[in-house]
């Protein structure tokens, strides 16, 4: 039940991540979700694309730094408290949101929220046995 996201490590300067759309414009790929952390010198790029293989290579190739990583899609209720809803599961169970992010879709009555866990197979138990749906990777590429 878990996704997998691309990781790109790239410059934190102007224009890089333009680089990083481009290569991947270029090579065809759709960008489904992403979230950017930096610091003063380097930022990582998260990304949800719908041709992993097909991206890291085109990244690799252009001499970037792409690592693969597994995560967590979950069906959110898309009103107030829903987000809250989800949080206090994972913190009634001690499980540790590492990060987040939101993933765009077309508005509905349920949003799409990425997660990474410290304890990622006891996380994806203890949402489901609340009844929370966990989005398998390859639905989510194409979502």
């Amino acid at each position: 039940m878990q996704a997998e996201q691309i990781s790109i490590f790239i410059e934190n300067k102007a224009g890089r991540l333009s680089d990083v759309t481009g290569i991947l414009a270029e090579a065809g790929i759709n960008i489904r979700a992403l979230a950017v952390a930096d610091t003063s010198d380097f930022g990582v790029l998260r990304l949800i694309v719908d041709n992993n293989a097909k991206a890291e290579e085109a990244l690799k190739n252009s001499g970037f730094t792409v690592r693969k990583t597994k995560v967590v899609a979950v069906k959110v209720e898309d009103k107030p408290g829903g987000l809250h809803r989800i949080l206090e599961i994972l913190k009634n169970a001690r499980i540790n949101v590492e990060y987040m992010y939101a993933f765009i879709q077309q508005s509905g009555d349920k949003a799409v929220m990425i997660f990474r866990f410290d304890q990622t197979g006891e996380a994806i138990k203890t949402l489901m046995d609340k009844g929370v749906t966990v989005i398998d990777g390859k639905t989510l590429s194409t979502l």
